[in-house]
């Protein structure tokens, strides 16, 4: 819910320590299924253009869509696949038929695992050896990453996108004959039911395989979508935000735009040009690249209402050059969750206010913020982020361990993030609970430093972090990016730290390098600790060829 100003509501409890967002009711019941939803929404204005793939160069409507999920579903259903416990698994990039394939497994309540393309064979094979698929659905390019391991768990192979000689393709799963009354299965509780599997961030460890539920929370803090609305989201389908985008566009029938190729900011400028994008989702550090380039213009993007990003910090100097390249403020969004969660926990429209704050929190979620004690803290005092939905969390598949870990016994999710509320209740996130580092006995966050080096207008990108030693600890080090055409030493950045830090155990004690790029994950994400190893052999090199 919005206030008059046009933000998200939220209120304390001084009492308990709870933050509340707005309670609101769904405007759908909680016994149809996500995919009974999208079906009926195919149904309306069939000849309506529902995706578009400016890689594939293919347009589809509804009805096409439609009839190619319910196929997708009639197949699995033939194939037997009835349980919640049989699963397709999916190594695919944003081509023409993922949408349909996801959508028929909806329709036939049977939930898919969707793993990252670009993960390495023994990762993608650890996380499907948790789910079992009896199937694995990938693109033409992937079949050599895929083949070895379907064989090793007696898997059979469609091939969504290309062909491989002998391989069974999705074309051949679109012939399969349709019965006329066909309609999505109906299953019980379905709320409660997994929908998908994904893969959490791996951002401290190997990837694990988060169960997402049947609910409507996959949707409900995006209804202001209608359809015309033009939706476009890098993400592959193993990460929330593209299977989020992928939800929204089928319940709310909007537009759906795909391309297969990965991000890069002279792409997205020219997509918001030629299909009038009004709603995207990035990743900060695509932000961070879009604010940054030479060759963006307000003009190009004029056509967005909504410009999400996630999974990341972002520098305020960044945010203050996006938001005067678009048409107005609110647009501009920092929107905070997790894979667990299913959804938003917050999302600050208001980034040209409180540009470090996450916003206030999404309809019907709960926060507190508790200290090491298990004590729930008040407002402007800085703890781990616990968060409540009031939805049952089937927890991380097989896993059961790792799943207390992450959710307790009275249904609080603890995020591993640090962060505080301001006295409007906006919520920030100060670091990562494991980022933080100590350096001669005093704590300091790789946050702080970077917010500082952001300040120098030769910077583009930025990442600090630790390097141990046993007499002082963590030693910070930091990654540069500079600015297209900009001229920058690692001295400068030294010496500006230097300038603009007085205490010692949050100078850059380890050093800076200038490089051009920063390690990111598959969704766009700083890898901090890629870009902590690349830094380390660097430097080692740099050793060897002096000694």
């Amino acid at each position: 819910m919005l206030d008059l100003n046009g933000n998200q509501t939220t209120s304390y409890d001084a009492v308990h320590k709870i933050w509340s967002g707005a309670i609101e009711p769904s405007f759908y019941n909680d016994d149809i299924s996500i995919g009974q939803l999208i079906f009926r929404q195919l149904q309306r204005d069939t000849q309506r253009v529902f995706q578009i793939s400016v890689s594939d160069n293919t347009r589809l409507s509804r009805g096409e869509m439609l009839q190619n999920a319910a196929k997708v579903g009639a197949y699995l259903q033939q194939q037997g696949f009835s349980k919640d416990t049989q699963f397709v698994g999916i190594v695919a990039r944003n081509t023409t038929h993922l949408a349909a394939l996801a959508y028929g497994c909806m329709f036939n309540a049977t939930p898919f695992h969707a793993v990252n393309p670009n993960m390495e064979e023994r990762t993608v094979l650890n996380l499907f050896s948790i789910t079992k698929p009896k199937i694995i659905c990938c693109d033409a390019t992937e079949y050599e990453l895929v083949k070895n391991v379907a064989a090793t768990l007696a898997a059979s192979i469609i091939i969504l996108s290309g062909h491989v000689a002998g391989i069974s393709n999705i074309q051949d799963v679109l012939q399969t004959q349709l019965n006329a009354n066909y309609r999505p299965a109906t299953v019980e509780c379905c709320r409660n039911r997994t929908l998908a599997v994904l893969c959490s961030s791996g951002t401290t460890g190997t990837p694990k395989a988060v169960t997402i539920s049947n609910s409507r929370k996959m949707f409900d803090s995006h209804c202001y979508l209608t359809s015309s609305d033009v939706q476009y989201a890098p993400s592959t389908l193993d990460w929330l935000t593209g299977l989020i985008t992928l939800i929204t566009a089928g319940v709310y029938g909007t537009v759906r735009l795909i391309s297969k190729e990965p991000y890069s900011v002279d792409s997205f400028l020219s997509l918001c040009e030629q299909h009038e994008i009004s709603w995207a989702v990035l990743a900060a550090s695509h932000i961070a690249m879009l604010a940054n380039s030479p060759n963006v213009n307000a003009r190009q993007l004029r056509s967005l209402r909504h410009l999400l990003f996630a999974g990341g910090h972002t520098l305020v100097a960044t945010l203050q050059k996006m938001q005067s390249h678009l048409a107005g403020e609110g647009i501009l969004r920092n929107a905070y969750g997790l894979t667990e969660v299913g959804t938003l926990v917050s999302c600050n429209y208001c980034t040209h206010t409180k540009p470090k704050s996450v916003g206030r929190l999404a309809a019907n979620m709960q926060v507190r913020i508790v200290d090491a004690a298990g004590k729930s803290l008040g407002p402007n005092q800085t703890g781990e982020i616990y968060c409540h939905n009031a939805e049952h969390w089937r927890g991380y598949f097989g896993n059961a361990l790792a799943t207390a870990e992450m959710q307790d016994s009275a249904g609080w999710f603890h995020t591993g993030d640090l962060g505080y509320f301001d006295d409007e209740h906006y919520l920030y996130i100060v670091e990562r609970k494991k980022d933080m580092l100590k350096f001669l006995g005093m704590m300091y966050y790789p946050h702080e430093i970077e917010e500082v080096i952001a300040r120098m207008p030769q910077v583009a990108e930025v990442c600090v972090f630790g390097i141990w030693n046993e007499t002082e600890g963590d030693a910070a080090a930091a990654s540069i990016v500079a600015k297209p055409g900009a001229q920058l030493r690692s001295t400068q950045v030294l010496e500006f730290v230097r300038q603009h830090i007085s205490v010692k155990y949050k100078q850059l004690n380890a050093g800076a390098q200038v490089i051009e790029q920063l390690a990111k994950s598959a969704n766009g994400k700083i890898n901090r600790q890629a870009v902590k190893a690349a830094y380390l052999q660097a430097t080692q090199k740099a050793e060897i060829a002096d000694s």
